[in-house]
């Protein structure tokens, strides 16, 4: 479900907690326990805000610059005669939430001039954008205008649009444009134009059931079950009545990320367990075939099995967070936090530089060089895929990088139905919000998580006159954790939370009432692709750290225009043919034999491999035999349970994957 809220503001470009009422699904929708707050109730602290304003002066805050060609003025969205399909509003999708959780006024500025566009160029019939097609030219996306995909990326932008501001503009243009879709879907169906809206058509529905509960208008619900009954079938293929998921190259990578959410979104009208529990079945295939230790599979660009050489594009990584986060407000069910956390503290973070000055179309979980060299990805762009730039690979991802971050922001605090707050996933921030009766409540999440065991949420209210205040507060004790404690003012107050629940703690909170999560993080093995060894702690898997020496080069003449003006290359001369013996990771020698080192947080950008907080020093062995190829680890037994390929025994020092660009993340697993 998509929980609504409506705003009521006396300005456009801001809105207070206080002027908010939050609205859960309505009948006959699947009733809700939780809602997200407007945009900007949030806001990010620590790292993370320090992550948002690298975004701000990267990419995010100026593609407009870097790839003017497409969203910067001539853009068909915003009246130009350039590209007119999915670049433009991805790029928004991720810009508009950034620009108004940080109150940057000039990126508020760059952005309202695409949803003043999109909320002027409304047709009689309903229709919104542009639906001009043009004339093909290369680099650009100028035709199939009126396709339904792109319309569902804005319909995105919109309803954050709303979100920020309350701008009545959008229920209107919305409610126009699903009457336009329902008179016209039935001769002109969701593959209409491109097989895109068919596969993607979870998230035309979501906002449909969005602006329902806003609403209430019943042509929506008879819109969304249109558009089901259009989608793939996704619930039939995350039961295995069909073979998708245990296919190779069965369907574009990112097609996935956005359809695990289309069977939960669907549940809150069928109400049908099978739809519910579909995306938890889907997960239990793919860990045994396409799944990364990462959260995500592989995919390069369609699905293959999990070879740790394979690529994992960056669309894949933010699309399934969205879903993720969507699937999660929906049900209130944890272990999409969890998995929302997987991805988010692994994937993400490495596939951008530090300044985002540059991204990677394909990350690799054994990757040990980012250079110009052909891969065995089954779709290849020159030799460029692997590389750090502005759009080497596919522009795609160049445009749609930006959502990520700003969206994870947005989904760290919920409001709950009874008049609470809630936290399910964990990292630095503040928001402000109205509880109980209506009182006011800011509260301040102090955290190093997830490199530290400890989140610390502080108490405050925005009245002078406000003292105290009776609401609930919702903690994720996370699925990995089985020794937590919760701690109120410095006293128990849960006693013996279990690993996967939600504690409810329901009092009379007073202003400076402090609570404490403990989440004791310990070192365990998982065991992935064909055997090999993944090592784990808290919420982070970690990588063989290795040296990194990065080099900015120019694309030749012939490239620049296709792929940008530059890239970046990182290689290493540390050795990485490493594997670790069954024997050294049996729980009694584990302490032993992975010895976790801790750095304070010193307020500088973590996910480096400068300022990595974590490091294992671990036992491993050499394995003789495993050599490079192509740029990637060669090909290697994972498992081998006879034939000793291994030479001396060696310790190694393993940091949080998200800190790496280079790393082997797989280990060879011997006896």
């Amino acid at each position: 479900m998509k929980k609504a809220l409506i705003i009521i503001v006396s300005a456009a470009l801001a809105v207070s907690a206080s002027a908010q009422e939050y609205i859960f699904n309505r009948h006959p929708l699947m009733p809700t326990s939780f809602t997200e707050l407007p945009i900007g109730a949030i806001k990010a602290e620590g790292w993370l805000h320090d992550q948002l304003v690298k975004q701000k002066d990267g990419m995010t805050g100026h593609l407009d610059e870097l790839y003017s060609e497409v969203v910067g003025a001539d853009n068909a969205w915003i009246g130009g005669e350039g590209d007119t399909w999915e670049r433009g509003p991805y790029w928004l999708d991720g810009l508009l939430p950034l620009a108004y959780i940080l109150g940057d006024e000039e990126l508020i500025a760059k952005s309202r001039v695409w949803t003043e566009s999109m909320l002027t160029m409304v047709y009689d019939d309903g229709y919104f954008g542009n639906r001009i097609s043009r004339k093909y030219i290369e680099g650009f996306q100028r035709g199939k205008a009126e396709d339904w995909w792109p319309k569902m990326v804005a319909l995105k932008i919109l309803k954050q649009y709303y979100m920020a501001t309350g701008d009545q503009r959008v229920i209107d243009v919305m409610t126009g444009y699903f009457k336009y879709q329902l008179a016209n879907l039935p001769q002109k169906p969701l593959d209409h134009w491109t097989f895109w809206g068919e596969w993607r058509g979870g998230d035309n529905l979501d906002m449909v059931y969005w602006l329902y509960n806003i609403t209430g208008e019943e042509f929506l619900l008879e819109l969304g079950d249109l558009i089901h009954s259009q989608t793939t079938p996704w619930t039939a293929m995350f039961w295995g009545e069909t073979n998708e998921l245990r296919t190779q190259n069965s369907m574009h990578t990112v097609n996935l990320a956005h359809g695990f959410k289309e069977p939960i979104i669907w549940w809150q009208r069928s109400h049908d367990p099978k739809d519910l529990n579909a995306p938890e079945n889907a997960l239990k295939i793919i860990r045994h075939t396409f799944g990364l230790p990462t959260g995500l599979w592989a995919g390069d660009e369609q699905v293959h099995f999990g070879d740790p050489t394979r690529g994992s594009e960056l669309c894949t990584a933010v699309e399934m967070m969205y879903s993720l986060e969507e699937m999660l407000q929906a049900t209130g069910d944890l272990q999409w936090a969890d998995h929302l956390e997987r991805v988010a503290f692994n994937a993400l973070p490495t596939q951008a530089t530090d300044a985002y000055d540059g991204r990677q179309y394909y990350q690799q979980t054994n990757q040990i060089a980012c250079s110009r060299e052909w891969r065995n990805f089954v779709t290849q762009h020159e030799d460029n895929d692997n590389v750090f730039g502005v759009l080497n690979g596919y522009p795609c991802c160049s445009c749609n990088m930006h959502q990520g971050w700003p969206k994870f922001t947005q989904n760290l605090w919920y409001a709950s139905k009874d008049g609470g707050l809630a936290a399910f996933i964990y990292a630095p921030s503040t928001v402000t919000a109205k509880v109980g009766e209506g009182t006011e409540v800011s509260l301040k999440q102090e955290t190093f998580y997830p490199f530290d065991e400890t989140v610390k949420v502080t108490v405050d209210f925005t009245g002078k006159k406000v003292k105290d205040a009776y609401f609930p507060l919702y903690f994720r004790i996370p699925e990995w954790c089985s020794n937590a404690r919760v701690l109120v003012n410095g006293e128990e107050g849960c006693s013996s939370p279990m690993a996967g629940e939600t504690v409810r703690l329901s009092r009379r909170w007073a202003k400076g009432d402090v609570v404490t999560l403990e989440f004791p993080m310990e070192v365990s093995i998982s065991h992935w692709y064909d055997g090999a060894t993944v090592v784990e702690r808290g919420p982070l898997i970690y990588s063989l750290k290795m040296d990194e020496k990065w080099e900015k080069h120019e694309f030749e003449a012939s490239y620049e225009g296709k792929y940008g003006p530059y890239y970046y290359t990182c290689v290493s001369d540390t050795p990485w043919n490493y594997g670790f013996r069954l024997q050294d990771m049996t729980p009694e020698k584990m302490s032993e034999n992975f010895k976790v080192e801790i750095r304070p947080d010193e307020g500088t950008y973590p996910w480096n491999l400068e300022n990595a907080p974590v490091s294992i020093k671990a036992k491993a062995v050499i394995i003789k035999p495993w050599k490079e190829y192509n740029g990637s680890t060669g090909q290697i037994a994972y498992y081998r349970e006879d034939g000793d390929d291994t030479g001396e025994e060696v310790w190694i020092e393993l940091i949080p994957y998200g800190c790496t660009t280079l790393r082997v993340t797989e280990f060879p697993t011997r006896l």
